[in-house]
């Protein structure tokens, strides 16, 4: 009887980028749009998780200002 070969197999997960300035406006705003989302949610997950006051401003390139804040501030 022949059994699996179970060497280790590479696993499928996202690749890293590389970080360096989005040449395409377009694309460029997306990735802001998505990454800010994103930031944000976790900036919520740690408040919550940690019972911490957290306090995030985040400036697009046009100047236009995000912000959020988990306590009264």
């Amino acid at each position: 009887m022949q059994y699996p070969n179970f060497e280790k197999k590479e696993k499928m997960g996202r690749g890293r980028i590389e970080i360096k300035k989005i040449e395409n406006v377009n694309s460029r705003q997306v990735t802001f749009s998505k990454r800010r989302n994103g930031l944000m949610k976790k900036a919520r997950e740690l408040s919550i998780l940690c019972d911490a006051e957290v306090a995030l401003i985040i400036f697009s390139s046009t100047g236009k200002a995000y912000d959020f804040s988990s306590g009264c501030y």
